[in-house]
């Protein structure tokens, strides 16, 4: 109590704190998703380009998603691919197709309508996820009404390189999200993706705040034999900043995301029904029941809604039954980095960053496009070059389809090959420094020292308890440093510094990771 307020005679009651400042733990499992949206707007104004955080699949949809129209209309569509049936003259070596009245057909998407963000937003809360960030770079582009060739990249040119490089570098005024997220840049060309996943990186290894979530170009796809041309792409185009940021899962997985209501007859062909009637009802084997209701879809009288027509046309016609259901599950092939962002939320839910994101299933995830064996995951795991780890996403006979693997890209390094140790460094880092402002108007003394000290043990035993750091003892897994002689010098202080250096064994017992920050105390003018 400060003497020289006491004016007259009475009774001064001084309220002393019982609790010193304590660390906060930050969120850990906060991803941004950047990307293409149905459309960009809240009650009147646009959110194109402007960073949104939302906490539920139902904000989400607020912001990004077009609204229903009244009954009984059938519910809008918020993604729309577009599929096409192309006749070949032989069987098909790449790429789904069918075989239609003994002809075969391949099918094959218009590039310019397929696009991830939508779904990945989807698989992330069908997976436990929380709260996110979501970047919407535009929404979605021209249609070209035209199939892609069969068995080439899908790119889709309505994707742009600097559309995702400016939504990625809105975020650099974020320091919340722990995750970046890109559905879409397997869209892009091989070398904008590399471009994009060296910015990713960049902006980590910046910020020290996220890690980057990666899928590979060719993972929806891959050639049983010529898959590994793919992963020399990808590591041929990561360059070697910051790779202890990122993480990369392969290949793409088949889900169960979008469901019959998602897909009809406007969704093949453009929505051209004189394309699709000579396939379900061609003249060699006429059905009368298909010639009716396409007739009546024709008709502009007709009342009967998209979703009414199409139940109609599944019954009557066993082969249009047969091309929605392969065009639903091409169009289900999703990368896995929405997925994985769920995964990652709920396993720090239920222990913390310091527990692997691995051995656990996806939810929604039904098939792969590539089953990876022991030895193939091996070249995944380990480049004796690059160093550059890839994790497998992997069917197990009994225990279904399970992510195999939790290392980052710097897969030669002792410190940093394990996505737990650099996400656990980052929670650690984050927490300690962000509480450590609570100082910076204190004197720059002994009692400041002893205090930040105190504060930073703390919180590294209890994370320490909960199994976060290795050690028989909390002397074995930490130790902090703050003062004069230790961290810091004459000059330092002088200059109006503390530094403080933490040391913590995330790896091994008494094999110390050391975190050391400097802050800028309050000078005198």
């Amino acid at each position: 109590m400060n003497l020289s307020t006491i004016q007259t005679p009475g009774v001064y009651i001084q309220e002393l704190n019982a609790f010193p400042n304590s660390v906060v733990a930050v969120a850990t499992a906060v991803p941004a998703f950047i990307g293409y949206t149905p459309q960009a707007s809240y009650e009147g104004k646009s959110y194109t380009n402007v960073p949104v955080r939302i906490t539920s699949f139902a904000d989400f949809q607020a912001f990004f998603c077009y609204p229903d129209p009244p009954l009984p209309a059938s519910p809008a569509k918020q993604y729309s691919p577009e599929y096409y049936l192309v006749k070949e003259d032989s069987q098909p070596k790449k790429g789904d197709y069918m075989l239609i009245a003994g002809s075969f057909y391949s099918i094959v998407p218009d590039p310019t309508t397929v696009y991830y963000l939508y779904n990945s937003v989807r698989l992330f809360y069908e997976n436990g996820g929380g709260d996110a960030y979501i970047v919407s770079v535009g929404t979605y582009g021209t249609q070209s009404k035209k199939p892609m060739t069969a068995g080439t990249p899908l790119i889709n040119p309505n994707v742009q390189l600097n559309d995702l490089t400016t939504g990625l570098a809105l975020l650099k005024n974020e320091p919340e999200p722990t995750m970046y997220i890109c559905p879409e840049a397997t869209l892009l060309s091989v070398a904008d993706n590399g471009t994009l996943m060296e910015a990713m990186l960049l902006q980590c290894t910046t910020m020290q705040t996220a890690m980057c979530l990666f899928d590979i170009i060719g993972g929806d796809d891959p050639d049983p034999i010529l898959y590994t041309q793919d992963i020399s792409n990808f590591r041929m185009n990561t360059g070697s900043v910051g790779l202890n940021y990122g993480m990369a899962y392969y290949p793409f997985i088949g889900t169960t995301i979008m469901q019959n209501q998602d897909i009809d007859y406007t969704n093949l062909f453009g929505g051209d029904l004189k394309q699709l009637e000579p396939i379900i009802n061609p003249p060699s084997a006429p059905n009368a029941s298909v010639a009716t209701i396409i007739a009546g879809i024709q008709n502009p009288a007709s009342t009967l809604t998209v979703t009414q027509n199409n139940n109609a046309l599944l019954i009557a016609s066993q082969t249009y039954s047969l091309i929605i259901k392969h065009v639903l599950s091409d169009a289900n092939i999703l990368p896995p980095s929405g997925a994985m962002a769920g995964v990652i939320t709920t396993t720090d839910n239920a222990v913390g960053p310091w527990q692997a994101p691995a051995n656990t299933s996806i939810v929604g995830a039904a098939s792969l496009p590539i089953s990876i064996s022991e030895s193939q995951q091996a070249n995944l795991n380990v480049d004796a070059v690059s160093g550059k780890s890839i994790n497998a996403i992997r069917l197990f006979n009994g225990l279904g389809i399970l992510i195999w693997g939790a290392r980052t890209l710097d897969g030669n390094s002792q410190d940093w090959k394990y996505i737990p140790v650099r996400r656990t460094m980052i929670f650690l880092e984050q927490s300690c420094k962000l509480a450590a402002q609570a100082y910076v108007f204190q004197p720059n003394d002994k009692n400041t020292w002893e205090a930040v000290i105190a504060m930073i043990s703390s919180f590294l035993t209890s994370i320490w308890k909960q199994g976060g750091l290795q050690g028989a003892s909390a002397s074995d897994a930490f130790s902090v440093a703050c003062g004069l002689g230790s961290t810091m010098t004459g000059d330092d202080i002088l200059n109006g510094f503390m530094n403080v250096t933490v040391k913590v064994a995330v790896v091994h017992p008494a094999e110390f990771i050391v975190l050391t920050f400097q802050q800028q105390m309050v000078a005198s003018s």
